[in-house]
């Protein structure tokens, strides 16, 4: 999976409320969303000059300077950290053919439904998905659902997959802190893996910080390859 195949998965999948061109750049409104629908990014040849360009609207659009940096940006990279933006929040791209994923996944382990019940909501909202978050994935145009996951009878934690194209992207996993290491991530992973093959998808990505190795050391031991990484950076 290429950065730019990543990038347009993600997009479709976890799409800002607008975005706009402005110059070489993409600006995006995320809404309260989060970085991800929220981030400017390079979409063409710039000059020094044009950050200020960029700067500038996103400061008009009042949601903060925030820039994302994929592979490639190298050179913006550094142009703004001369300009004393530092980098925050390094992400890692995992991916895997959904025929690695896939395993029986009984539906009183993870099931897949939309809209999302009351208790997928809930759970969300314990790990800080809120409804600006629930907004993104109401946004999305192709095939979507959420995922319920259960533990010893109990709801456990909740996710959010949709596919563009032959990429299913999952987001929003999070289980609840007392009923982690019990298999729920998994089920809901291959849950996942089933419904993506359903809908036309041959692979599966997610995006994790560096810093959560719990969640990389599962992604490596299900078979699933860091494909790309990008970062932010903010004032």
């Amino acid at each position: 999976m290429t950065p730019a195949e990543l990038a347009e998965a993600m997009e479709a999948t976890w799409p800002p409320a607008r975005s706009l061109t402005v110059g070489p750049w993409r600006l995006r409104d995320g809404a309260g969303g989060g970085q991800r629908v929220s981030a400017a990014s390079a979409e063409g040849p710039w000059v020094p000059e044009d950050i200020e360009l960029a700067e500038a609207r996103m400061d008009a659009m009042g949601q903060g300077r925030l820039w994302v940096l994929r592979e490639g940006d190298a050179a913006l990279d550094a142009a703004l950290a001369a300009r004393g933006y530092r980098r925050h929040d390094p992400v890692v791209a995992y991916a895997a053919a959904l025929s690695d994923l896939q395993g029986e996944v009984s539906p009183m382990a993870a099931f897949t439904h939309w809209p999302p019940l009351a208790i997928t909501l809930d759970l969300w909202a314990e790990g800080g998905i809120g409804p600006a978050r629930v907004e993104v994935m109401a946004r999305v145009l192709g095939p979507k659902s959420a995922i319920l996951g259960r533990s010893n009878d109990t709801p456990a934690g909740a996710a959010f997959v949709a596919v563009h194209g032959d990429i299913a992207m999952l987001h929003a996993l999070e289980v609840r802190p007392d009923l982690r290491r019990q298999g729920t991530a998994v089920n809901i992973l291959r849950a996942a893996a089933c419904w993506a093959q359903d809908q036309g998808a041959s692979r599966l990505a997610l995006v994790v910080t560096e810093q959560n190795a719990p969640a990389r050391a599962l992604y490596t031991r299900l078979g699933m390859v860091a494909v790309t990484h990008y970062h932010y950076r903010i004032p």
